[in-house]
């Protein structure tokens, strides 16, 4: 995924110089990190064969909540503990609901973001709420920019990393891995399958309100609309960067690489003038090109073994 990232940076800049302007990629890096950490945070659930069509509706109310917060005269840094606990508290509902009413997550979250931005859309009355201390330091430090680099940008390599120890060497992560492997087995083996899925679809809320409360920091206001469709482009960011929808497996910095990819497809469509309409196409092409590809890549390690 590396290198296909690195391919279309230099490729689309061949024929766009522009694009490899330093300001277009760290813009772009910029907007890809709130799909980023949301798709971070989609490997835990994903990989348990489960998923989370709420981050988008949570990552809004994540924004709307924390304005409404500073509005009222909350200290700005006093409200992000606030939001991150009702994002992590909203993922376990999920999981909650999913667990105990036997109803598919699919099925959960999918209500659940309509409820979620319904909330959003009734806390802000429909409309953005801009009345926040924006010379507080949290929007200075968090929205901006340190040494030439939007602050989101490191804070995400940060919290990808963190992501991947408890994926990779935690035993919450093979707990998770397991059980998405063979869910059956998982539990005739006593795993607590119910208390991990809940967890897993913590994991995600929280990432959910990471996003919300960097791009509240950015945008210096609480938009309800903001955030339409970012769960399908986490998931497929997973997708692409090795998250089976099969369970079993998956990989945190891969998703937050195919966030990027998907967003720098975004901005090389602007830089060829291609109207913007051809971007839902784009970004389907990318996704079936790059699950067609690891499947017979699998295909073929399985024939060599």
């Amino acid at each position: 995924m590396v290198v296909v990232l690195v391919v279309l940076v230099l490729g689309v800049g061949v024929f766009r110089p522009g694009f490899l302007d330093a300001d277009n990629l760290l813009s772009t890096g910029r907007n890809a990190a709130y799909v980023g950490l949301m798709a971070a945070g989609m490997v835990f659930p994903l990989a348990m064969r489960e998923v989370d069509l709420s981050v988008g509706g949570n990552f809004a109310l994540s924004m709307v909540v924390g304005a409404v917060l500073m509005r009222d005269g909350m200290p700005p840094w006093l409200a992000v503990p606030v939001i991150l606990l009702m994002a992590t508290a909203l993922g376990a509902l999920n999981g909650v609901i999913t667990t105990y009413a036997r109803i598919p997550s699919f099925i959960v979250t999918l209500a659940t973001a309509l409820l979620f931005r319904g909330i959003a859309l009734a806390f802000a009355a429909g409309k953005q709420i801009f009345e926040v201390p924006r010379d507080n330091s949290f929007f200075v430090d968090l929205g901006g920019r340190y040494l030439g680099v939007p602050v989101t940008l490191p804070l995400l390599v940060v919290l990808g990393a963190v992501l991947t120890l408890v994926f990779t060497r935690t035993r919450f992560g093979a707990q998770v891995r397991a059980i998405g492997s063979n869910p059956d087995a998982a539990a005739y083996t006593g795993l607590p399958v119910d208390r991990i899925r809940i967890q897993a679809l913590a994991v995600s809320g929280l990432m959910a309100g990471v996003a919300g409360t960097l791009a509240l920091a950015f945008f210096m206001s609480g938009d309800p609309t903001l955030g339409e469709g970012f769960e399908l482009t986490a998931i497929a960011a997973a997708i692409i960067g090795g998250t089976a929808l099969g369970g079993g497996r998956g990989s945190v910095p891969g998703a937050i690489i195919g966030a990027l990819i998907l967003a720098l497809v975004t901005s090389a469509l602007v830089f060829f003038r291609i109207p913007i309409n051809w971007t839902s196409f784009a970004t389907g092409a990318v996704i079936l090109v790059a699950v067609a590809a690891d499947a017979a890549l699998r295909r073929y390690r399985t024939r060599t073994i």
